[in-house]
């Protein structure tokens, strides 16, 4: 079995990646033994055959997750992908999951790909939301979380969000955190987001990853100053690294990218774009995916009530290590 899932809406396309791979241990595999995920950005070959083409371990089926097959440098790994997609040689035994955070393809391979998995029955596209389905979609979200909001709460989200289901989910925590149980007003929605970037939070995540401790402390305290609180703090810095880490992502497998073109293809304001430009080019995408995987660490420990807000962004600027 093939499964696909792709689309620019990288937080709902990875809930749903969860929920199969959930599904499938309570299943099929409680112990997890059947299970793989491989970035096929830095897979080998032989190791991404190895675990397609493996018979599963004590179990009926065996579940691989290639993540970012279409769209890393790896052409050796598409042309075997490819041929085995041509032949159907890939065992039945073996459920195979691509998932990829885009619906653009250029190479010729990751097209043909792209091709061969759309006449597949289990594929999904998560373009990213606007208006009335995006509001919809935050209201199940919260629903689901047991929250509840009021109407001109949840548009003030979704328009200062950008569809951005990443922030919108850190937001919603907080914001049902914050709220205890009852709606969710304007104004509870105010304290945690503005409607557009501060200069100065460009300049925080520059201080981080360049390793300005002293500098960073100072600059969260006048945000303090300022008004502002922890949290708010917290997402924008959370945001911004993304945002950092996608476009250097782009920029390392397109060299020749334009700044327009990064605001369309990840759907950023042009203004976020063009302040973004000077640390994405200075930053290499290691740096970058090590800071957001920390930061994301960090959300989980606050989230589940582990760590203090304030206090968690303050130990993690100390504890950085550039």
């Amino acid at each position: 079995m093939l499964i696909f899932l792709f689309g620019q809406d990288t937080f709902r396309s990875r809930q749903q990646l969860r929920k199969l791979v959930e599904k499938f241990k309570r299943e099929r595999d409680p112990q997890g033994y059947n299970v793989v995920d491989l970035d096929c950005q830095t897979a080998s070959v032989g190791n991404i055959l190895e675990q397609i083409l493996s018979t599963p371990f004590l179990a009926e089926k065996r579940l691989v997750i290639l993540r970012n097959l279409l769209t890393a440098k790896a052409e050796d790994s598409r042309q075997e992908i490819l041929a085995r997609l041509k032949n159907k040689s890939i065992p039945e035994n073996n459920i195979v999951i691509f998932w990829e955070g885009t619906s653009d393809f250029k190479l010729k391979s990751a097209k043909e790909i792209f091709q061969h998995l759309q006449k597949e029955k289990f594929i999904q596209e998560f373009p990213l939301l606007t208006g009335a389905r995006l509001r919809s979609w935050v209201a199940a979200e919260l629903q689901e979380k047991g929250g509840k909001i009021s109407n001109p709460a949840i548009s003030y989200l979704v328009d200062n969000t950008g569809g951005d289901g990443w922030l919108i989910d850190s937001l919603v925590g907080q914001l049902l955190a914050y709220c205890r149980g009852r709606e969710i007003e304007l104004a509870d929605v105010q304290l945690f987001i503005e409607e557009k970037i501060d200069d100065s939070i460009f300049n925080l995540v520059d201080a981080i990853i360049s390793g300005q401790k002293k500098t960073a402390f100072k600059m969260i305290q006048e945000q303090y100053r300022q008004g502002e609180d922890a949290a708010f703090v917290y997402v924008m810095l959370l945001r911004q690294v993304r945002i950092l880490f996608e476009m250097r992502d782009l920029f390392d497998r397109e060299d020749s990218i334009s700044s327009t073109t990064l605001a369309t293809r990840l759907s950023l304001h042009p203004f976020v774009v063009k302040k973004s430009l000077p640390f994405v080019k200075k930053y290499p995408l290691v740096k970058l995916r090590d800071l957001y995987q920390k930061l994301l660490a960090e959300d989980i420990k606050i989230k589940t009530g582990q760590l203090n807000q304030s206090l968690g962004l303050d130990l993690f600027v100390g504890a950085l290590k550039i």
